[in-house]
């Protein structure tokens, strides 16, 4: 799932390009994510907080609602339906997903196909787990009986020794370091710092991360993805029944791909790989076009093979990617903290997660996520040299001389002579700006905080 970011470029909900003209999402919401439910707090619960909190983005009610669309690993012995008779709703388009990491796309493109053809008018889709590490465990080993009869026999039941695997042979292949890995940890868990929902929000160095302990070498401690309880929930109806002033967001294209190598692959590529030129074509847009993304991480080196696989690293240089763009954060990349900061709540609710960040980052509703630096100049000497780009989050800040405007920008004027800033996209930066500036007058303790959202 990519969104524009950047102000200046993003393209309005009515593009011609969308995939769907009658279908949008309208309203996300999400239950609170938790470690360690309480008792009481079941899936159930978790995705009625959830479903309730999206319908009330949408600014509708449950009686608006004849179509649902649900996922979880530990509603059982409750189904779709059962689910959908506690909420109080009245159906006549309905589904149930149990594909895990896949049903939230799966679910997505079933229900904007549902509402463009009229098979209902208002859908919802949620998705949310519950199960605690013991019954996640249980979920794990028992997946599918290829897993229950020959992988956790030999001690591979869960998930971590094989992407151990993956990993190791990604490394191989692409050069990569243990603290390339780190770059992708590190960098979620600084952006999850602004999302008040993720379980993890205390800043990770990248010593703290190589220290942790091995869980399946090559994988540590924060390659391997928290378990919580939690639930999202989306809603999809025509674009006009979006709430006022707040456009719907339009999907530009769709695409889906299961066992594309009937599992005879080694790992390395993805799904992605057998549709990504006809997704972009489709889309009408290049990857150089894009200036955020949302890619399921469940383990850094997915998130890695999916950006590859979408052509969204120059050159499949991995190395180079992990070492500028993930580790300067001038790419953004799962901007809520990714499920490796935010945590897992089961995989439908864990994919949902990464599409609820898209619409928030183009509805210029995910608050500080969107970016925002603190520009801080103490004691600069007469004269003295002064490096002016200054990568924060999804900022730079260009300092000059002269107030002029710059290509693909916003001026924002800081209230301190003798200099003027501008916020500037990270990754779209002019050339102009490559470069020392010298400053002619003493500066002492000067700070400005500026941010990428319009009045701010």
């Amino acid at each position: 799932m990519h969104a524009k970011a950047n102000t200046n470029t993003r393209r309005s909900s009515t593009d011609e390009n969308a995939m769907f003209k009658n279908a949008a999402i309208i309203g996300v919401g999400q239950s609170a994510y938790t470690r360690h439910p309480k008792e009481g707090q079941t899936a159930h619960t978790f995705m009625r907080d959830a479903a309730v909190a999206a319908l009330q983005d949408a600014g509708l009610s449950a009686a608006d609602v004849n179509g649902m669309a649900a996922a979880s690993f530990s509603l059982a012995p409750d189904t779709a339906v059962d689910f959908a008779w506690r909420m109080g709703l009245s159906l006549r388009w309905l589904m149930q997903d149990t594909n895990g990491g896949s049903s939230a796309m799966n679910m997505l493109g079933h229900a904007l196909r549902g509402v463009e053809i009229g098979a209902a008018d208002v859908i919802l889709v949620v998705g949310g787990d519950a199960t605690g590490l013991a019954g996640y465990a249980k979920v794990a080993t028992n997946f599918n009986t290829a897993t229950r009869d020959h992988l956790a026999p030999i001690g591979h039941g869960g998930p971590n020794g094989v992407y151990a695997l993956v990993t190791s042979r990604q490394m191989k292949k692409y050069g990569l370091e243990k603290s390339d890995y780190g770059h992708v940890s590190v960098s979620q868990r600084t952006w999850a710092a602004g999302n008040p929902y993720a379980v993890y929000r205390a800043p990770m160095t990248m010593d703290e991360y190589l220290a942790a302990p091995l869980v399946a070498d090559p994988l540590s401690r924060y390659d391997c993805v928290p378990v919580v309880a939690g639930a999202q929930a989306l809603v999809i109806a025509n674009p006009d029944r979006a709430p006022k002033g707040r456009p719907g967001v339009r999907v530009r294209a769709i695409r889906h791909s299961f066992n594309y190598d009937n599992q005879e692959g080694d790992g390395l590529q993805t799904g992605i790989s057998t549709f990504a030129g006809e997704l972009w074509k489709q889309a009408g847009v290049a990857p150089d076009d894009v200036d955020l993304a949302s890619a399921y991480d469940d383990y850094p080196t997915m998130v890695l093979a999916q950006l590859n696989d979408l052509g969204l690293i120059p050159g499949n240089d991995i190395a180079r990617f992990c070492r500028t763009e993930l580790k300067d954060r001038t790419f953004p990349v799962n901007t809520w903290g990714g499920m490796l900061s935010a945590g897992q709540p089961g995989g439908p609710a864990g994919g949902l997660n990464g599409i609820t960040e898209a619409v928030l980052q183009l509805q210029h509703r995910a608050g500080e996520r969107e970016g925002g630096i603190a520009l801080v100049v103490e004691a600069v000497a007469l004269g003295e040299d002064l490096r002016f780009e200054i990568p924060g989050g999804d900022l730079v800040v260009g300092v000059e001389r002269d107030a002029r405007d710059v290509h693909r920008s916003r001026r924002l004027g800081v209230p301190c002579s003798p200099f003027m800033t501008h916020a500037l996209h990270a990754n779209r930066s002019a050339d102009g700006f490559r470069k020392h500036c010298r400053i002619h007058t003493r500066v002492a303790r000067v700070v400005s905080a500026v941010g990428s959202r319009p009045g701010h």
